[in-house]
């Protein structure tokens, strides 16, 4: 096989070399398509464009595979922590034992949030919506630490990093409580990065706290298939603005801002609205079902199918599991879960979604397990930014050392050709 690729436009013949990744992907490397052509691509949604080479995450929509740094999601799901994930794809390797215990060591050392971060979390009214209380107060860490990331030294980077680490689950805790009414929580440093996070949220000001494992054990596993997806519209965003030279806090609030999404980190929560809808109008999933298969019905089935995976989300299959013990444990009767059970139980049996592939993924499950802990259906994507933290700090990160040059794409201009400006008073 060739490793040049030829385009022919007119009578000129244009060659440009053909890269292969490590699991044999191919790419035409256009760097150069414009200066030697006076043409650009078009390709809306960068459907068909790689904006960079990454060693962080290999994804294979068709076959329904997800590794981080060469380590399949099922492995890591079941035999690493969250923390061992968050080291893995910043630093690339997992840590041994000694570096995973300077690694939380120094996480607790910096989890103290500035007080007077109080007072900006006080400005928000309790109606606002998390996602944008998150963003504004990830971007307010930046007055606390003003001074910016020198990228070639080891140690800064890795002060940064450990500093976000630490401090970003105090951000995502008060800004539930805040929505709950909740008097603000703090830490404990006798407790594990998840356990932590847990206690920090629910934790009630007259009771003390009790680890429950199986909610531990979910919360862990949600968080490390939510760590990286390469390079979505998140982690793309995180990417363009650090290539700008923006900072690292900066550059996550954007990464915030994009997940806030419907399309996007928003997903979980429309699964948690669609059920409520559901449930409003009755409850009869094979009306709904019924809907869903009907094409000229507006109605759409939310968590089912994957716009990157045709065959089945290798993470649904993980936390399906872990969404039916968290059941289990608590023993909860709700309505909306039970239509999510029907919905489910009708997709793997009916002959229309299974011909489709149309199998329920991660965030239908997500959704579940976090309405069955008591999140608010609005904190479900603020969970999702929780844990694609690691992996936009490992995608800025990388961004940075590559020394990539600044996002800055073209455009087919389709307006008006020029025109002779006429005075307000003849127009």
């Amino acid at each position: 096989m060739s490793d040049k690729a030829i385009l022919q436009y007119q009578d000129k013949t244009f060659e440009f070399p053909v890269i292969k990744g490590s699991e044999n992907e191919l790419a035409i490397d256009i760097k150069t398509l414009r200066a030697q052509s006076g043409m650009i691509t078009i390709d809306p949604g960068y459907k068909n464009t790689g904006s960079c080479e990454s060693a962080i995450t290999f994804l294979d929509g068709e076959k329904g595979i997800l590794r981080y740094r060469g380590y399949s999601i099922e492995d890591l799901a079941e035999k690493a922590s969250f923390i061992e994930v968050v080291y893995l794809l910043i630093f690339g390797e997992l840590p041994t034992k000694v570096q995973l215990e300077d690694f939380q060591k120094d996480i607790v050392a910096e989890s103290h949030v500035d007080e007077e971060m109080k007072k900006i979390l006080d400005g928000f009214p309790k109606s606002a919506h998390p996602m944008g209380v998150l963003a504004s107060l990830t971007s307010a860490l930046i007055s606390f630490n003003p001074n910016s990331v020198n990228v070639s030294s080891d140690k800064e980077m890795y002060a940064a990093i450990v500093r976000i680490v630490a401090k970003f689950p105090v951000l995502v805790a008060w800004t539930m409580r805040k929505k709950k009414g909740l008097p603000l929580d703090y830490g404990d440093d006798s407790l594990s990065y998840v356990e932590n996070i847990h206690k920090m949220m629910f934790k009630k000001p007259s009771q003390e706290y009790t680890k429950n494992k199986v909610i531990i054990d979910a919360l862990d596993k949600l968080l490390i298939l939510h760590a990286d997806h390469e390079q979505n519209c998140s982690t793309s965003t995180v990417r363009i603005v650090g290539s700008s030279h923006a900072g690292l806090f900066a550059s996550l609030s954007a990464g915030i801002s994009a997940l806030w999404g419907p399309l996007h980190g928003g997903a979980n929560q429309a699964v948690l609205e669609m059920l409520e809808a559901i449930e409003a109008d009755g409850g009869d999933t094979k009306k709904y079902m019924a809907k869903a298969k009907d094409k000229n019905d507006p109605f759409r089935l939310m968590g089912f199918g994957h716009r990157v995976y045709k065959n089945f989300d290798p993470r649904a299959k993980i936390i399906k599991k872990a969404a039916d013990e968290v059941l289990n444990n608590l023993g909860i009767d709700d309505p909306i879960l039970a239509i999510a059970k029907g919905l489910e139980k009708e997709a793997l049996e009916d002959q229309y979604f299974v011909d489709r592939k149309l199998y329920p993924n991660v965030d239908f499950y997500s959704g579940i397990i976090y309405r069955a802990l008591g999140i608010p259906t609005e904190m479900f994507t603020v969970m999702f930014a929780l844990g694609r933290l690691p992996g936009w700090i490992a995608q800025w990160k990388e961004m940075r050392e590559n020394n990539e040059p600044i996002g800055r794409p073209r455009q087919v201009y389709v307006g008006e050709n020029f025109r002779d400006f006429i005075p307000v008073e003849n127009r």
